[in-house]
């Protein structure tokens, strides 16, 4: 076969180059790179093709997020199959809303956007004493996303149009007080059960181990008996609170930043306005929208005319539903606090002032300014502390930014050590030993996945190298390096011997637990004495009784037709469970209190049923196919 091969390669180059040289002709050598570098196609929404690279990035930022949100997060549970295949599930779902989005023509105004933004709590964080945004710590907070400000923005403006697809089926969903009660009733049916426990402890003392079978169990099972990789690595971390513990600030200064600021530091002022909305449809045509108009400008003449009226007309006509009743009040707001339109034209009335006509995204409003609170000055003493802090602040955040690049740069440069940058920048050389992939609680930057991800890096590895400057939080770099290393290995039996012993004699006992509770139940079945079994216990989905949950669900889905019903429950290495359910029981009456809260959850329950059946019908409409097979379950106990 070699030689014909051998003797006819020209023609057989000759076709290969028939069939190359179109797929170049038409894809170009950049489609080929270019499809390289995307990788692999996972799944197909609309036509539209998610690759390898883009789930791999989304569930980079989605551990990254969830990190971040929770630190001591164990991340075996991030890089399980299950994680990675619910990121993709995610994106896909993404993919669907917003091709529905599109399709349904449904789209986010900048008045809306703005809204959510200012409703941001992380954002909302970053607001300065005076109000206004800190726009460099706003742009750090979204670059830890890898995202500048407007993708930022661009991404939650797509997320709110995306919301919209979803709402109007989980918002309009709703239950009769009547079909909840029959499902939940039947829900949480109670069961009157008997049961009996083969406890795999009980059945230790019964098994005999010898060295040959603990042999045999470490040289079959060589994965349970391996250590973890370890390093001793040593950091340096370079933020803002080390920086600002050097800081010292003269008097003089300090003065100046009060003399300066004291206003905007004593708080913000707020005002007291009361106003008349007619609220306006987003799709009006213009000839409701002139009429809306013209209806608000007749309402503004009334009361410009009578100011003393202004809450009788507004909790006549007010079509606020939060604020009409109290004739339009608001009570006090500072700024950011309200849509722009409606604040400017608040903060640029005298007090007792009416406004013109004021046109939002919600309508037409007419607005009264009826108080103005400024607040006391306060003294240099008593605002000492805060200003130091501030100052102390921003000198280090000067100096961050002044001395990252710096840092960046001589930690790559003296790739081989880290001392240098610690003298340099005056940093503690911090160390840790035993330190692995999955961190212990308490790791601080070390935690960090892109971090983690360096440090085990082959470079980092081989050749005990720091790694990049890596930022682990706003204002925060680290480098780190390996100094020991010790890679993953089977440890010998002479070290695990104990634990191996361990190990099987619990698979033996749980094994010998089964094979006895399986006899008994096949023996009480075929009419046997039930000796042995506790007393009757009343079970059911809100009250378990103490029961195991396999056991409790094995109890709950007997054939109630076929009473006495026998069930066996394998609970691994914990055992053997056998149930006998003797009676159904309807469910305890519910006060009408309780009856509401149920029946308001349930109503929540057939919504979101609702809204995945929409989903499905989406995913079929835009031919979703996710090419990943799903990852198997976790193996429930035998019954």
């Amino acid at each position: 076969m070699f030689d014909s091969i051998r003797n006819h390669k020209k023609y057989l180059m000759g076709f290969l180059l028939i069939l190359i040289i179109p797929s170049f002709v038409l894809f170009g050598v950049q489609g080929f790179n270019e499809s390289d570098q995307r990788g692999a196609v996972v799944a197909t929404v609309d036509g539209q093709e998610i690759t390898q690279r883009e789930w791999d990035q989304a569930h980079q930022a989605e551990s990254q997020r969830l990190r971040e949100a929770m630190p001591t997060l164990d991340v075996k549970l991030l890089d399980s199959e299950e994680a990675r295949y619910a990121t993709l599930e995610r994106l896909v779902r993404q993919r669907v809303l917003a091709v529905a989005a599109q399709k349904l023509s449904l789209y986010t105004s900048d008045q809306r956007l703005a809204r959510d933004l200012q409703e941001n709590e992380v954002i909302a964080s970053l607001r300065r004493p005076d109000g206004t945004l800190d726009v460099e710590a706003y742009r750090q907070l979204v670059g830890r996303q890898g995202m500048s400000p407007e993708m930022f923005e661009a991404q939650v403006r797509a997320d709110l149009s995306q919301r919209q697809v979803s709402q109007g089926i989980q918002g309009s969903g709703f239950a009769t007080e009547g079909l909840a009660k029959v499902s939940l009733d039947a829900f949480f049916e109670q069961r009157e059960v008997r049961v009996a426990r083969f406890a795999a402890s009980e059945f230790a003392a019964r098994v005999t181990l010898t060295d040959a079978d603990i042999e045999t169990f470490y040289t079959s099972n060589p994965a349970l008996f391996q250590s973890q990789e370890q390093a001793d690595v040593e950091y340096l971390v370079l933020d803002t609170a080390t920086l600002q513990k050097s800081i010292t600030l003269a008097e003089a200064d300090v003065r100046a930043y009060y003399d300066q600021n004291a206003t905007r530091l004593s708080g913000n002022e707020e005002r007291r306005a009361s106003h008349i909305l007619l609220t306006l449809s987003p799709d009006a045509s213009a000839a409701d929208k002139d009429a809306v108009r013209e209806k608000a400008a007749t309402l503004l003449a009334q009361v410009k005319a009578a100011p003393q009226t202004f809450a009788e007309v507004a909790k006549a006509n007010s079509q606020d539903p939060g604020s009409a009743a109290s004739g339009g009040d608001l009570d006090f707001f500072a700024r950011g606090a309200m849509v722009k339109a409606f604040e400017e034209a608040v903060f640029a009335l005298p007090k007792g002032g009416i406004s013109d006509l004021v046109e939002t995204e919600f309508g037409f409003h007419i607005i009264q300014l009826t108080d103005i609170k400024v607040p006391e000055p306060r003294s240099f003493e008593s605002m000492r502390a805060e200003i130091e802090a501030d100052l102390k602040k921003q000198q280090a955040q000067k100096q961050f930014a002044d001395t990252a690049e710096a840092f960046s740069n001589l930690v790559y440069e003296q790739g081989d050590n880290l001392t240098a940058a610690a003298e340099r920048f005056k940093l503690e050389l911090q160390t840790v030993k035993g330190f692995t992939r999955q961190p212990q609680p308490g790791a601080g930057p070390l935690a960090n996945e892109r971090l983690l991800n360096a440090i085990f890096a082959a470079d980092s590895i081989d050749k005990k190298r720091n790694t990049e400057a890596i930022e682990t939080a706003s204002g925060q770099l680290v480098s780190a390096r390996i100094v020991n290393y010790s890679p993953a290995r089977t440890q010998p039996l002479t070290e695990v011997q104990a634990q191996v012993r361990q190990r099987l004699l619990a698979q033996r006992a749980a094994e010998l637990a089964r094979e006895t509770g399986e006899k008994q139940l096949a023996a009480w079945k075929s009419g046997t004495d039930a000796n042995g079994l506790t007393a009757a216990l009343v079970v059911s989905r809100d009250n378990s009784q103490g029961l195991n949950g396999a056991v409790l669900n094995a109890a709950l889905s007997a054939d109630p037709k076929q009473l006495p019903a026998w069930v066996g429950v394998n609970l691994a290495d914990q055992g053997y469970t056998i149930v006998k359910v003797d009676k159904v029981l309807p469910r305890q009456p519910r006060d009408a209190q309780a009856l509401a809260q149920e029946v308001q959850q349930y109503s929540q329950w057939w919504s979101s049923a609702e809204s995945m059946a929409y989903y499905d019908t989406l995913k079929e409409r835009f031919k979703v196919r996710i090419k990943v097979p799903a990852p198997k379950p976790a193996a429930l106990p035998a019954s």
